[in-house]
């Protein structure tokens, strides 16, 4: 019987009651830097100039109007890898030294692996190429143009000649070795988080692009060259520039590529087996129109007892500029209850309801976005659903919820300082009904997108952040009042963090 995703996420909940021990194989921790053995590397440039504007300005800005130079070489290529994903800091662990990224990822276990399809980049051979995060390099693995190829794999032949597009993938083993079955949500989630990365980059470099969740998996699977029991793609980027054109295509025969560079997926020499994470994946291979006109909030059970406005005068300015924001995002979690301003609360909530200009709005509708609020500047606490076209709130109900939820989040009690937790929720039964077991991926890497717009922005502001993944889940549905096949997918966590007000009381 094929796996459903309602089944999927109730198989890995964590229950308070039925949590047993667990003991991470130090032994067989999963390598984070993916390397080809013997794999002819394409060194790109690092110092060049980057965007200047702020980070809510690049949000707030049209996706029409933004020009692009036109230009697109290896130069430009780097600039938008570096500000989708880059080492940030490093710290010494037993092993070595760790490297930490500009994306968020569960336990720094890092399952995002990015891949590059160039056609008529200047100064980079046609092909397919690996990203390698640790010496910002491209590995190639493919010579040839295979730009037609990949929009036939999202069933689009309208731009045969686009001059790059990224894949997303992830390897399930990293993630694994410490969450096991429940990984597949992390996995999705930390790509939602680069992804936000990447869309950011074109977007403050002013290049079209369009996003899909959408393709025929086993062939882009093939393309890169993947071991497919340890190592997927999740998601695709096209870029759309001058060499777009209706050119005449003939498909390639596509080899396989040598069992070494498969082989490459391999992360640890015993790796953890959670059978229940290919087998939610592979559930989803089959395709239905992302079209619908479902709206996750009006199937969770939920009434709102009154509309709020969130309005400020104002908008802070951000600490840091955008590139900034991306190179600094940290999870922070010392905070201290302080009141935070209403400007803030409002800047978030622009943030995440943000026009997105890379055609990923059929899967907003695959989730809803709350708050838990907690002292904040003229607002009551309590829970909230955030309206995605207005900047309002719809109370579901009054009462201070955040020392509940950190219960809820395997008791952690930094949690409860925080002024707000944004959760983003869904319904499993209307997400299978409209997409089947693929309606899951949507959800959580959307889920994650919205994560890395907070990330971002509370970085820009100097706020702390931190996400939260693990959680009772039949609790957490309890304590917002949702119906049975409703359930949290991800809870992001924000407020005022101890170095922020020992700062404040320097200046």
């Amino acid at each position: 019987m094929s796996q459903t995703a309602g089944a999927y996420h109730e198989k890995t909940s964590y229950d308070r009651s039925k949590m047993g021990g667990h003991f991470l194989d130090w032994q067989n921790q999963p390598e984070t830097i993916k390397r080809y053995d013997g794999r002819e590397t394409v060194a790109m440039p690092r110092d060049m100039p980057l965007p200047g504007e702020d980070l809510f300005s690049l949000y707030e800005g049209s996706c029409k109007t933004r020009v692009s130079n036109g230009v697109f070489d290896l130069e430009e290529l780097s600039r938008i890898l570096l500000l989708t994903y880059t080492l940030t800091s490093q710290s010494r662990h037993a092993n070595g030294m760790f490297y930490y990224r500009s994306a968020a990822s569960a336990g720094a276990l890092y399952p995002t692996e990015i891949y590059v399809m160039s056609h008529g980049v200047g100064g980079l051979d046609d092909g397919i190429y690996h990203f390698s995060i640790y010496d910002h390099s491209l590995v190639r693995l493919r010579d040839g143009r295979f730009s037609g190829d990949v929009n036939r794999f999202v069933n689009d032949r309208a731009s045969a000649g686009m001059p790059l597009a990224f894949f997303l993938t992830a390897i399930f083993a990293r993630s694994a070795w410490k969450y096991g079955n429940r990984s597949y949500r992390y996995h999705l989630l930390d790509t939602g988080h680069v992804l936000e990365n990447l869309h950011l980059s074109l977007k403050a470099l002013g290049h079209p692009f369009e996003n899909t969740f959408d393709f025929e998996d086993q062939r882009v699977n093939h393309l890169l060259g993947l071991d497919e029991e340890r190592e997927v793609a999740l998601a695709a980027c096209r870029v759309r520039g001058e060499l777009d054109s209706l050119e005449t295509f003939d498909p390639l025969v596509i080899e396989d590529l040598s069992e070494t560079v498969k082989k490459a997926s391999q992360v640890s020499p015993r790796e953890i087996e959670a059978p229940l994470v290919p087998a939610i994946h592979h559930a989803g291979y089959d395709l239905k129109s992302v079209e619908t006109d479902l709206k996750v909030c009006n199937h969770l059970g939920i009434n709102l007892k009154s509309r709020i406005p969130v309005f400020s005068e104002s908008r802070p300015e951000p600490d840091l500029p955008y590139p900034e924001a991306v190179f600094r995002r940290r999870s922070s979690r010392n905070f201290v209850a302080e009141t935070l301003p209403v400007s803030h609360l409002y800047a978030l909530i622009n943030v995440i309801t943000a026009k997105d200009c890379g055609g990923m709005d059929p899967y907003a509708h695959s989730i809803c976005s709350g708050i838990l609020t907690n002292n904040i500047e003229s607002l009551g606490d309590g829970f909230y659903l955030v309206d995605e076209k207005e900047a309002r709130l719809g109370l579901v109900k009054p009462g201070d919820f955040t020392g509940a939820m950190s219960r809820i989040c395997l008791d952690q009690g930094w949690m409860a300082g925080a002024s707000l937790h944004f959760m983003f929720m869904t319904h499993m039964t209307s997400l299978e009904e409209a997409w089947g077991p693929r309606g899951y991926r949507y959800a959580l890497m959307t889920a994650g997108l919205m994560g890395e717009r907070l990330y971002l922005a509370a970085a820009a502001l100097g706020l702390g952040c931190c996400g939260i993944g693990a959680f009772y889940d039949g609790e957490a549905s309890r304590l917002l009042g949702l119906n049975e096949t409703s359930r949290v997918l991800y809870v992001v966590s924000l407020g005022i963090l101890k170095s922020m007000r020992k700062r404040d009381a320097l200046l």
